[in-house]
């Protein structure tokens, strides 16, 4: 059985632990970069993206996640996480990880006071349209041609991509009772191992 990681120095950790507890996932809070050697996926989650890349930069993470993924290890990213395995932003900080051929705005919907939910169609999951919550999310503005689009919003806007064996959406599922998109990504780790 796999063990996925949640980054867990800033932002929702807790809340994706708790989805993975409700589909029987083995889960273990990573604050130290040694950690990343005991787990098969890591989720980055959503917070406030600058600080957690700082911190990512205070407590040695940038080269062990970047190694790791680069070897193979699935790595999911949420709202800031999603930001942060960015090749590109459309501002000049943070420094993202440069993981994902996708090129993201930061906040690009709005304020706080702008968040919204729309059901939408999710390619990879079954059953009814998903629930997504969008809270001052980030848009993807430009994508690899070894990115697959998932999902979008009415516009066309990506929200959701996968590139290889690694997931991001813009959007927050851990903070929805909703588990498809974490058993998406535990497949994907159990592919992987």
């Amino acid at each position: 059985m796999s063990k996925i990681g949640v980054l867990a120095i800033q932002g929702d950790f807790l809340e994706h632990r708790q989805m993975l507890d409700l589909i029987d996932v083995e889960s273990v809070e990573i604050r130290l970069p040694d950690q990343l050697k005991n787990v098969d996926g890591l989720i980055i989650p959503g917070g406030e993206s600058t600080t957690i890349a700082q911190l990512i930069d205070i407590y040695q993470f940038r080269e062990p996640i970047r190694k790791r993924v680069s070897a193979g290890l699935p790595v999911w990213g949420t709202c800031a996480g999603l930001i942060l395995l960015a090749n590109k932003l459309t501002s000049n900080r943070p420094s993202p990880l440069g993981l994902m051929e996708i090129e993201v705005n930061r906040n690009a919907f709005g304020r706080q006071v702008d968040s919204f939910e729309s059901l939408i169609p999710i390619t990879g999951i079954t059953g009814p349209a998903y629930n997504c919550i969008f809270i001052r999310a980030p848009s993807i503005e430009k994508i690899g041609d070894s990115v697959e689009v998932l999902a979008t919003l009415k516009n066309g806007t990506p929200i959701a991509v996968k590139q290889n064996h690694m997931l991001a959406t813009s959007f927050h599922p851990e903070l929805t009772r909703d588990p498809r998109i974490h058993e998406l990504f535990s497949r994907i780790v159990e592919e992987n191992r």
